[in-house]
Protein backbone atom coordinates (compact mmCIF):
# COMPACT_ATOMS: atom_id res chain seq x y z
CA UNK A 1 0.00 0.00 0.00
CA UNK A 2 1.21 3.50 -0.74
CA UNK A 3 2.53 5.02 2.43
CA UNK A 4 0.52 7.86 3.91
CA UNK A 5 0.24 9.18 7.44
CA UNK A 6 -3.24 8.62 8.83
CA UNK A 7 -4.95 11.15 11.02
CA UNK A 8 -5.05 9.18 14.24
CA UNK A 9 -4.50 5.95 16.11
CA UNK A 10 -7.15 3.88 14.32
CA UNK A 11 -9.78 2.96 16.87
CA UNK A 12 -13.41 2.37 17.57
CA UNK A 13 -14.24 4.80 20.40
CA UNK A 14 -15.84 3.78 23.65
CA UNK A 15 -19.53 4.62 24.11
CA UNK A 16 -20.04 5.94 27.63
CA UNK A 17 -23.58 4.53 27.91
CA UNK A 18 -22.58 1.00 26.93
CA UNK A 19 -22.44 -1.51 29.76
CA UNK A 20 -18.91 -2.40 30.78
CA UNK A 21 -17.81 -6.01 30.89
CA UNK A 22 -14.55 -7.82 31.70
CA UNK A 23 -11.87 -8.68 29.22
CA UNK A 24 -8.73 -10.79 29.48
CA UNK A 25 -5.80 -10.63 27.06
CA UNK A 26 -3.36 -13.44 27.72
CA UNK A 27 -1.01 -15.79 25.98
CA UNK A 28 2.56 -16.88 25.35
CA UNK A 29 5.23 -15.39 23.10
CA UNK A 30 8.38 -17.46 22.78
CA UNK A 31 10.14 -18.13 26.07
CA UNK A 32 11.04 -14.58 27.07
CA UNK A 33 11.75 -13.71 30.70
CA UNK A 34 12.61 -10.54 32.65
CA UNK A 35 13.44 -7.86 31.74
CA UNK A 36 11.32 -8.53 28.65
CA UNK A 37 7.90 -6.87 28.78
CA UNK A 38 4.72 -6.76 26.79
CA UNK A 39 2.88 -3.45 26.67
CA UNK A 40 -0.76 -2.85 25.78
CA UNK A 41 -1.96 0.51 24.49
CA UNK A 42 -5.42 1.67 23.40
CA UNK A 43 -7.51 4.82 23.51
CA UNK A 44 -10.73 5.44 25.44
CA UNK A 45 -12.22 8.71 24.18
CA UNK A 46 -9.40 11.26 24.65
CA UNK A 47 -7.42 9.15 27.13
CA UNK A 48 -4.62 6.83 26.09
CA UNK A 49 -4.59 3.70 28.25
CA UNK A 50 -1.24 1.93 28.72
CA UNK A 51 -0.14 -1.03 30.82
CA UNK A 52 2.75 -3.51 30.84
CA UNK A 53 3.71 -6.86 32.34
CA UNK A 54 7.01 -8.70 32.66
CA UNK A 55 7.10 -11.92 30.66
CA UNK A 56 7.51 -15.20 32.51
CA UNK A 57 8.65 -17.92 30.12
CA UNK A 58 6.83 -15.92 27.45
CA UNK A 59 3.54 -15.84 29.34
CA UNK A 60 1.57 -12.68 30.08
CA UNK A 61 -1.93 -11.51 31.05
CA UNK A 62 -3.89 -8.25 31.08
CA UNK A 63 -7.31 -7.84 32.67
CA UNK A 64 -9.76 -4.97 32.67
CA UNK A 65 -13.21 -3.80 31.65
CA UNK A 66 -14.41 -2.45 28.33
CA UNK A 67 -17.68 -1.20 26.90
CA UNK A 68 -19.76 -2.98 24.30
CA UNK A 69 -17.78 -1.47 21.43
CA UNK A 70 -14.37 -3.13 20.86
CA UNK A 71 -11.25 -0.96 20.98
CA UNK A 72 -8.38 -1.25 18.55
CA UNK A 73 -5.24 -1.87 20.60
CA UNK A 74 -1.57 -2.66 20.14
CA UNK A 75 0.51 -5.19 22.01
CA UNK A 76 4.21 -4.30 21.92
CA UNK A 77 7.07 -6.61 22.89
CA UNK A 78 10.33 -5.11 24.16
CA UNK A 79 12.98 -7.66 25.11
CA UNK A 80 14.82 -5.02 27.19
CA UNK A 81 11.64 -3.84 28.91
CA UNK A 82 12.65 -0.20 28.64
CA UNK A 83 9.54 1.32 27.11
CA UNK A 84 7.30 1.36 24.06
CA UNK A 85 9.36 0.73 20.95
CA UNK A 86 7.38 -0.40 17.93
CA UNK A 87 9.79 -2.99 16.57
CA UNK A 88 7.72 -6.09 17.38
CA UNK A 89 4.00 -5.49 17.79
CA UNK A 90 0.56 -6.91 17.07
CA UNK A 91 -2.77 -5.20 16.48
CA UNK A 92 -5.69 -6.73 18.40
CA UNK A 93 -9.13 -5.68 19.59
CA UNK A 94 -9.90 -5.32 23.27
CA UNK A 95 -13.44 -6.62 23.64
CA UNK A 96 -15.51 -8.30 26.30
CA UNK A 97 -14.39 -11.89 26.75
CA UNK A 98 -11.21 -13.95 26.52
CA UNK A 99 -8.55 -13.02 23.96
CA UNK A 100 -5.64 -15.42 23.45
CA UNK A 101 -2.37 -14.45 21.78
CA UNK A 102 0.26 -17.06 20.95
CA UNK A 103 3.52 -17.21 19.01
CA UNK A 104 6.61 -19.39 19.04
CA UNK A 105 8.86 -16.43 18.27
CA UNK A 106 7.95 -12.84 17.34
CA UNK A 107 4.85 -11.10 18.63
CA UNK A 108 4.21 -9.88 15.08
CA UNK A 109 3.71 -13.51 14.04
CA UNK A 110 1.24 -14.26 16.81
CA UNK A 111 -2.09 -15.97 16.25
CA UNK A 112 -4.97 -14.14 17.92
CA UNK A 113 -8.14 -15.91 18.96
CA UNK A 114 -11.09 -14.46 20.82
CA UNK A 115 -14.65 -13.17 20.46
CA UNK A 116 -16.17 -12.04 17.15
CA UNK A 117 -14.15 -8.89 16.44
CA UNK A 118 -10.79 -10.60 16.85
CA UNK A 119 -12.04 -13.47 14.69
CA UNK A 120 -13.14 -10.98 12.03
CA UNK A 121 -9.76 -9.27 12.27
CA UNK A 122 -7.99 -12.59 11.78
CA UNK A 123 -10.05 -13.24 8.64
CA UNK A 124 -9.31 -9.74 7.37
CA UNK A 125 -5.56 -10.20 7.97
CA UNK A 126 -5.64 -13.56 6.21
CA UNK A 127 -7.22 -11.93 3.16
CA UNK A 128 -4.62 -9.15 3.00
CA UNK A 129 -1.58 -11.32 3.85
CA UNK A 130 -0.89 -12.33 0.21
CA UNK A 131 -0.71 -8.63 -0.66
CA UNK A 132 1.58 -7.99 2.31
CA UNK A 133 3.85 -10.79 1.10
CA UNK A 134 3.90 -9.34 -2.43
CA UNK A 135 4.66 -5.93 -0.94
CA UNK A 136 7.69 -7.34 0.87
CA UNK A 137 8.99 -8.81 -2.39
CA UNK A 138 8.41 -5.51 -4.17
CA UNK A 139 10.17 -3.53 -1.44
CA UNK A 140 13.12 -5.94 -1.46
CA UNK A 141 13.41 -5.55 -5.25
CA UNK A 142 13.52 -1.77 -4.90
CA UNK A 143 16.06 -1.96 -2.09
CA UNK A 144 18.30 -4.29 -4.12
CA UNK A 145 18.21 -2.07 -7.21
CA UNK A 146 21.49 -0.57 -8.41
CA UNK A 147 22.00 3.17 -8.46
CA UNK A 148 21.76 3.04 -12.25
CA UNK A 149 18.36 1.35 -11.98
CA UNK A 150 17.15 3.76 -9.33
CA UNK A 151 18.03 6.67 -11.61
CA UNK A 152 16.38 5.06 -14.64
CA UNK A 153 12.90 6.35 -15.48
CA UNK A 154 12.08 3.02 -17.10
CA UNK A 155 12.85 1.18 -13.84
CA UNK A 156 11.03 3.82 -11.78
CA UNK A 157 7.91 3.62 -13.92
CA UNK A 158 7.91 -0.17 -13.90
CA UNK A 159 8.27 -0.19 -10.10
CA UNK A 160 5.55 2.43 -9.77
CA UNK A 161 3.18 0.45 -11.98
CA UNK A 162 3.79 -2.67 -9.88
CA UNK A 163 3.06 -0.68 -6.71
CA UNK A 164 -0.09 0.71 -8.28
CA UNK A 165 -1.28 -2.81 -9.10
CA UNK A 166 -0.63 -3.96 -5.53
CA UNK A 167 -2.55 -0.99 -4.14
CA UNK A 168 -5.49 -1.69 -6.42
CA UNK A 169 -5.59 -5.35 -5.37
CA UNK A 170 -5.51 -4.47 -1.68
CA UNK A 171 -8.21 -1.82 -2.01
CA UNK A 172 -10.39 -4.32 -3.88
CA UNK A 173 -9.98 -6.81 -1.02
CA UNK A 174 -10.80 -4.13 1.56
CA UNK A 175 -13.91 -3.09 -0.36
CA UNK A 176 -15.12 -6.67 -0.70
CA UNK A 177 -14.61 -7.33 3.02
CA UNK A 178 -16.67 -4.25 3.92
CA UNK A 179 -19.43 -5.27 1.53
CA UNK A 180 -19.57 -8.84 2.84
CA UNK A 181 -19.27 -7.96 6.55
CA UNK A 182 -21.60 -4.99 7.19
CA UNK A 183 -22.04 -5.96 10.85
CA UNK A 184 -18.34 -6.11 11.70
CA UNK A 185 -16.47 -3.41 13.57
CA UNK A 186 -13.48 -4.33 11.40
CA UNK A 187 -15.43 -3.10 8.36
CA UNK A 188 -15.74 0.35 9.92
CA UNK A 189 -12.01 0.61 10.50
CA UNK A 190 -11.40 -0.76 7.00
CA UNK A 191 -13.72 1.91 5.61
CA UNK A 192 -11.66 4.60 7.37
CA UNK A 193 -8.55 3.26 5.64
CA UNK A 194 -10.33 2.87 2.31
CA UNK A 195 -11.46 6.50 2.33
CA UNK A 196 -8.10 7.81 3.55
CA UNK A 197 -6.35 6.28 0.54
CA UNK A 198 -8.23 8.49 -1.90
CA UNK A 199 -11.44 6.63 -2.73
CA UNK A 200 -14.14 8.95 -4.08
CA UNK A 201 -17.47 9.73 -2.43
CA UNK A 202 -19.42 7.73 -5.03
CA UNK A 203 -17.57 4.61 -3.89
CA UNK A 204 -17.47 5.39 -0.16
CA UNK A 205 -21.10 6.36 0.51
CA UNK A 206 -22.68 3.01 -0.50
CA UNK A 207 -20.21 1.14 1.70
CA UNK A 208 -21.15 3.28 4.68
CA UNK A 209 -24.89 3.00 3.99
CA UNK A 210 -24.57 -0.80 3.87
CA UNK A 211 -23.25 -1.00 7.45
CA UNK A 212 -25.70 -2.35 10.01
CA UNK A 213 -27.64 -0.10 12.37
CA UNK A 214 -25.60 -1.40 15.32
CA UNK A 215 -22.31 -0.36 13.73
CA UNK A 216 -23.71 3.03 12.69
CA UNK A 217 -24.63 3.73 16.32
CA UNK A 218 -20.98 3.77 17.39
CA UNK A 219 -19.26 7.09 17.94
CA UNK A 220 -16.75 6.31 15.18
CA UNK A 221 -19.47 5.54 12.64
CA UNK A 222 -21.39 8.68 13.59
CA UNK A 223 -18.22 10.72 13.10
CA UNK A 224 -17.68 9.06 9.73
CA UNK A 225 -21.28 9.78 8.74
CA UNK A 226 -20.78 13.42 9.72
CA UNK A 227 -17.83 13.58 7.30
CA UNK A 228 -19.82 12.24 4.34
CA UNK A 229 -21.15 15.67 3.29
CA UNK A 230 -17.57 16.97 3.26
CA UNK A 231 -16.44 13.97 1.22
CA UNK A 232 -19.31 14.69 -1.19
CA UNK A 233 -18.20 18.32 -1.44
CA UNK A 234 -14.73 17.24 -2.61
CA UNK A 235 -15.90 14.47 -4.93
CA UNK A 236 -14.70 14.41 -8.52
CA UNK A 237 -16.61 16.96 -10.57
CA UNK A 238 -17.47 19.19 -7.63
CA UNK A 239 -16.37 22.80 -7.31
CA UNK A 240 -13.57 22.80 -4.74
CA UNK A 241 -14.43 24.45 -1.39
CA UNK A 242 -12.86 27.88 -1.10
CA UNK A 243 -10.60 28.92 1.74
CA UNK A 244 -8.36 31.81 2.78
CA UNK A 245 -5.26 31.10 4.85
CA UNK A 246 -2.01 32.75 5.96
CA UNK A 247 1.17 32.13 3.99
CA UNK A 248 4.69 31.87 5.43
CA UNK A 249 4.86 35.65 5.89
CA UNK A 250 1.43 35.87 7.50
CA UNK A 251 -0.27 37.31 4.43
CA UNK A 252 -3.74 35.95 3.65
CA UNK A 253 -4.03 33.93 0.45
CA UNK A 254 -7.36 32.88 -1.06
CA UNK A 255 -7.90 29.85 -3.24
CA UNK A 256 -10.35 31.99 -5.23
CA UNK A 257 -7.40 34.12 -6.43
CA UNK A 258 -6.02 31.10 -8.34
CA UNK A 259 -9.07 30.85 -10.63
CA UNK A 260 -8.14 30.70 -14.30
CA UNK A 261 -5.32 28.23 -13.69
CA UNK A 262 -5.00 24.52 -13.10
CA UNK A 263 -4.22 24.29 -9.38
CA UNK A 264 -2.96 21.44 -7.24
CA UNK A 265 -4.10 21.81 -3.62
CA UNK A 266 -1.38 19.80 -1.91
CA UNK A 267 -1.73 18.69 1.74
CA UNK A 268 1.54 17.78 3.48
CA UNK A 269 3.62 18.48 6.62
CA UNK A 270 7.29 18.80 7.52
CA UNK A 271 6.99 15.87 9.98
CA UNK A 272 5.38 13.54 7.40
CA UNK A 273 8.00 11.17 5.96
CA UNK A 274 5.90 10.00 2.98
CA UNK A 275 5.15 13.66 2.16
CA UNK A 276 8.84 14.56 2.14
CA UNK A 277 9.50 11.50 -0.02
CA UNK A 278 6.82 12.66 -2.46
CA UNK A 279 7.98 16.30 -2.62
CA UNK A 280 10.66 15.74 -5.31
CA UNK A 281 7.93 14.40 -7.63
CA UNK A 282 5.84 17.50 -7.01
CA UNK A 283 8.88 19.75 -7.55
CA UNK A 284 9.56 18.03 -10.88
CA UNK A 285 5.96 18.44 -12.06
CA UNK A 286 5.89 22.08 -11.00
CA UNK A 287 9.14 22.85 -12.80
CA UNK A 288 7.84 21.22 -15.96
CA UNK A 289 4.38 22.84 -16.08
CA UNK A 290 4.54 26.07 -14.06
CA UNK A 291 4.72 28.11 -17.27
CA UNK A 292 1.71 26.31 -18.79
CA UNK A 293 -1.13 27.71 -16.65
CA UNK A 294 -0.40 25.35 -13.75
CA UNK A 295 0.44 26.18 -10.16
CA UNK A 296 0.31 24.69 -6.66
CA UNK A 297 -0.90 25.84 -3.27
CA UNK A 298 0.64 23.81 -0.47
CA UNK A 299 -1.37 23.36 2.73
CA UNK A 300 0.74 22.25 5.67
CA UNK A 301 -0.55 20.33 8.68
CA UNK A 302 2.38 21.38 10.81
CA UNK A 303 1.92 21.82 14.54
CA UNK A 304 1.41 25.07 16.49
CA UNK A 305 5.07 25.03 17.60
CA UNK A 306 6.33 23.84 14.23
CA UNK A 307 6.51 26.97 12.09
CA UNK A 308 10.31 26.95 11.81
CA UNK A 309 10.31 23.26 10.90
CA UNK A 310 7.71 24.04 8.24
CA UNK A 311 9.86 26.87 6.84
CA UNK A 312 12.99 24.73 6.95
CA UNK A 313 11.26 21.90 5.06
CA UNK A 314 10.02 24.33 2.38
CA UNK A 315 13.59 25.53 1.88
CA UNK A 316 15.23 22.10 2.03
CA UNK A 317 12.74 20.48 -0.36
CA UNK A 318 12.82 23.46 -2.79
CA UNK A 319 9.09 24.10 -2.64
CA UNK A 320 8.90 27.37 -4.56
CA UNK A 321 5.12 27.64 -4.88
CA UNK A 322 2.63 29.27 -2.49
CA UNK A 323 2.50 27.69 0.97
CA UNK A 324 -0.18 28.28 3.62
CA UNK A 325 -0.98 26.85 7.05
CA UNK A 326 -2.89 27.64 10.23
CA UNK A 327 -0.36 25.42 12.07
CA UNK A 328 -3.12 23.44 13.77
CA UNK A 329 -1.88 19.91 12.98
CA UNK A 330 -4.84 17.54 12.30
CA UNK A 331 -7.25 20.30 13.35
CA UNK A 332 -6.27 22.28 10.25
CA UNK A 333 -9.32 24.15 8.96
CA UNK A 334 -8.43 23.27 5.39
CA UNK A 335 -7.92 19.59 6.17
CA UNK A 336 -11.33 19.55 7.86
CA UNK A 337 -12.89 21.34 4.90
CA UNK A 338 -11.47 18.80 2.44
CA UNK A 339 -12.11 15.78 4.72
CA UNK A 340 -8.40 14.94 4.66
CA UNK A 341 -7.61 12.03 6.99
CA UNK A 342 -4.23 11.07 5.61
CA UNK A 343 -1.28 12.83 4.00
CA UNK A 344 0.17 13.32 1.46
CA UNK A 345 -3.13 14.14 -0.22
CA UNK A 346 -3.94 16.40 -3.13
CA UNK A 347 -6.74 17.69 -5.34
CA UNK A 348 -6.27 18.95 -8.91
CA UNK A 349 -8.60 21.78 -9.92
CA UNK A 350 -9.33 23.02 -13.43
CA UNK A 351 -9.41 26.78 -14.22
CA UNK A 352 -13.07 26.98 -13.14
CA UNK A 353 -12.25 25.50 -9.73
CA UNK A 354 -13.73 22.06 -10.41
CA UNK A 355 -12.01 18.99 -8.94
CA UNK A 356 -10.83 16.87 -11.87
CA UNK A 357 -8.44 14.48 -10.09
CA UNK A 358 -7.17 13.58 -6.64
CA UNK A 359 -4.46 11.51 -4.95
CA UNK A 360 -1.97 12.10 -7.78
CA UNK A 361 1.38 10.80 -6.56
CA UNK A 362 4.62 9.79 -8.22
CA UNK A 363 4.30 9.74 -12.01
CA UNK A 364 0.51 10.07 -11.81
CA UNK A 365 0.73 13.85 -11.32
CA UNK A 366 3.19 14.39 -14.15
CA UNK A 367 1.20 12.12 -16.49
CA UNK A 368 -2.09 13.85 -15.69
CA UNK A 369 -0.56 17.23 -16.43
CA UNK A 370 0.94 15.88 -19.67
CA UNK A 371 -2.55 14.70 -20.62
CA UNK A 372 -4.00 18.14 -19.90
CA UNK A 373 -1.33 20.15 -21.65
CA UNK A 374 -1.00 17.85 -24.61
CA UNK A 375 2.54 16.59 -24.24
CA UNK A 376 2.72 12.82 -24.66
CA UNK A 377 4.43 10.74 -21.98
CA UNK A 378 4.60 7.10 -21.02
CA UNK A 379 1.71 6.15 -18.76
CA UNK A 380 2.83 5.08 -15.30
CA UNK A 381 1.64 4.56 -11.79
CA UNK A 382 2.42 6.26 -8.51
CA UNK A 383 5.30 5.40 -6.31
Amino acid sequence: MKKIILAAFTLLPFISLAQDGPYTVHGKVGSFNAPAKIYIIYQVKEKLEKDSVVLNNGQFEFKGTVGKVPLNAYLVLNEKGDGLKYKDYKSIYVEQGDIKVSSDDKLANAKVDGPKTNQDNARYNALTKPIDDEQEVHDAKEKAATEEQKNSEVFQRQSAAEQNALDAKELAIIKQFIQQNPGSYISLNALEMYSAYGADYADIAPLYENLTAEIKQTDAAKAFGDRLPKLKAVALGQEAPLFTEADTAGNLVSLQSFRGKYVLVDFWASWCGPCRHENPNVVKAFGKYKDKNFTIIGVSLDQPTGKQKWLNAIHKDHLTWTQVSDLQFWKSKEAELYAVRGIPANFLLDPSGKIIAKSLHGFDLEDKLAEIFGKSTTTGGSK
